[in-house]
């Protein structure tokens, strides 16, 4: 496209003095002047100023997933005569694959930080080839910290009858009832307020298999190993029903919340009507 050339008067005598006569640009000029606007390489450089930063759309979606870590769980009661060992860990590790599968929260490690850190820290050195080895300076921090307490545990065994016993084992004729509770905290990092906080609940109930020691109490030294147990049905089902909540208030924050609400509300009213007033 050839150059555009706007023609300029030069500076007259004025009676006036010595201010400057206006430019005068012919129809022509201005035509072409406009075309250049027109061109898709200005109107993009437009539609890009009026749109805004090209990073929002990956920004918003970082900020719709939660970055948090779960934390050990503890055992605040006197009857889960079950929590020995790791099973802080364990549950820990749970509820932590729990919410990775729901694809909604971005879950960063603590419990094997050390590692990570000890594979950066030999890339560093310059023992391995260049390019192959994790940098340093970016690890994910947490914006939130997940908490978990066992709360309230309680077993009840019935005897219905009939089942076998020899040797000191009994196979049927009973059934075990569990009940747990576990209080969960989220807390935020760069505040330390508890920003949510609930207790779940987690029931189950099955046939009898008392093989005594820990396994007749329910979960026995390992979680995992006893999880079709009882207790260890129970622990499990209070987990997914903490991942569902949380899911639900950091995340989707739609209709799920009323009903969380009202699981709360009958909890209290069902603690309220358990305790002796008189």
């Amino acid at each position: 496209m050839p150059a555009l050339r706007f023609r300029i008067p030069r500076r007259r005598p004025s009676s006036q003095g010595s201010s400057l006569q206006r430019p005068v640009f012919h129809a022509s000029t201005t035509a072409a002047f406009l075309l250049v606007l027109s061109m898709p390489g200005i109107a993009t450089s437009n539609a890009y100023a009026a749109t805004g930063d090209s990073h929002g759309t990956r920004e918003q979606a970082t900020a719709a997933s939660p970055v948090i870590a779960v934390a050990e769980f503890t055992n605040q009661t006197s009857t889960a005569n079950w929590w020995n060992g790791d099973v802080g860990k364990q549950l820990g590790n749970v509820l932590a694959n729990e919410l990775v599968s729901t694809g909604d929260f971005t879950v960063v490690e603590r419990e094997q930080l050390g590692h990570a850190l000890a594979e950066q820290d030999l890339a560093a050195s310059g023992q391995v080839r260049q390019g192959t080895g994790p940098r340093t300076g970016n690890i994910t921090g947490a914006r939130y910290l997940v908490t978990g307490a066992i709360s309230a545990y309680t077993a009840n065994t019935a005897d219905t009858g009939g089942g076998l016993s020899f040797g000191g084992f009994r196979v049927g004729g009973s059934k075990n009832e569990a009940y747990v509770a576990i209080d969960l905290r989220v807390i935020d990092s760069e505040t330390s307020q508890v920003v949510y906080a609930r207790t779940v609940e987690g029931r189950s109930s099955g046939g009898g298999v008392d093989l005594g020691g820990y396994l007749g109490h329910g979960v026995g030294g390992d979680f995992f190993h006893s999880r079709n147990t009882p207790a260890g049905k129970a622990v499990r089902a209070a987990l997914i029903e903490a991942v569902g909540y949380l899911d639900c208030v950091m995340v989707k924050r739609d209709g799920c919340v009323a009903s969380f609400r009202q699981k709360e509300q009958h909890r209290r009213q069902s603690d309220a009507d358990a305790l002796d007033l008189d």
